[in-house]
């Protein structure tokens, strides 16, 4: 018997005119649909006279729940996989059922469609060249202090997802992590009271601290220019020496003759002085 086929399908953040008829279509055609939060999706099924069986698959079920799939797949099954809003496996437990697919052979495709994070990213006036996305910071204290630390350098243009109740909380660890930078507030996508507040991390901190914040946040965050990127360079080559200087580079895989030219010119010198500083008396 083949294997069946789990479909990821994208499903509206706000508005169900986002729904493509795609997606209508193959979760009306499953054998079954496993969603995140049965009681949310009937209301999208029943919107669009679906009557496919649903089960439930969400964090808190998402291995041992992921085998019983795999099992029904492996009989020939066809499994649609929606999440209470956007596209499964971002940010979502779907991840985990994609990977063991994956690791048994059998097919996946995905229906594309809405994703919040893409929404906010595009809505942001931010750059989209180069984008970053970190969903939920963690909740545990070291790991989410980490994670900051490791934005506070980012370039790429972040993207993070924040409940409301925690918005100026999470603010305020931003500002101290990676300064006042642009960012946009994006809320209620999609939706007629679609909010995007193009601001800055100080300015939505005084916003927020005398007003309540209300609706899931999707907080799209400037990064770091490479300006300052390089500027905080300098200042870490000038308590180098010349030869620690050049292990840097060398560190990351350039050779020894353009390590010593990337040298000279963070330092606005000619090869020449660089070269000198390589020689040991006696050379």
């Amino acid at each position: 018997m083949m294997a069946g086929t789990l479909y990821l399908c994208a499903t509206p953040i706000g508005n169900l005119g986002d729904m493509s008829p795609r997606a209508v279509e193959t979760l009306r055609e499953a054998d079954i649909i496993a969603a995140e939060d049965t009681r949310n999706s009937i209301k999208l099924l029943n919107h669009f006279d679906i009557h496919t069986p649903m089960t439930s698959y969400h964090e808190y079920n998402k291995v041992e729940k992921a085998r019983d799939l795999i099992s029904q797949l492996k009989q020939g099954r066809n499994i649609a996989l929606i999440t209470d809003a956007g596209t499964p496996a971002i940010s979502d437990p779907g991840e985990v059922l994609v990977k063991m697919c994956g690791e048994e052979g059998i097919a996946v495709t995905s229906l594309p469609g809405p994703a919040a994070c893409v929404t906010a990213l595009t809505l942001s006036g931010l750059s989209t060249r180069r984008f970053c996305f970190e969903g939920f910071l963690p909740s545990e204290k070291k790991e989410r202090q980490e994670v900051l630390e490791e934005l506070s350098g980012e370039s790429r243009t972040m993207i993070i997802y924040e409940a409301p109740h925690h918005l100026v909380r999470t603010l305020g660890e931003l500002e101290k992590a990676l300064g006042d930078r642009k960012i946009a507030l994006c809320r209620e996508l999609t939706k007629k009271h679609e909010t995007i507040d193009r601001t800055t991390i100080s300015k939505a901190l005084e916003m927020y601290e005398s007003e309540d914040p209300r609706g899931e946040f999707v907080i799209v965050i400037e990064g770091k220019s490479r300006k300052e990127k390089r500027n905080e360079s300098i200042r870490e080559w000038e308590k180098m020496s010349i030869p620690e200087h050049i292990e840097f580079y060398e560190k990351q895989g350039t050779d020894r003759k353009e390590a010593m030219k990337l040298v000279a010119k963070d330092r606005g010198v000619g090869k020449r002085e660089i070269y000198a500083a390589l020689i040991k008396p006696g050379d």
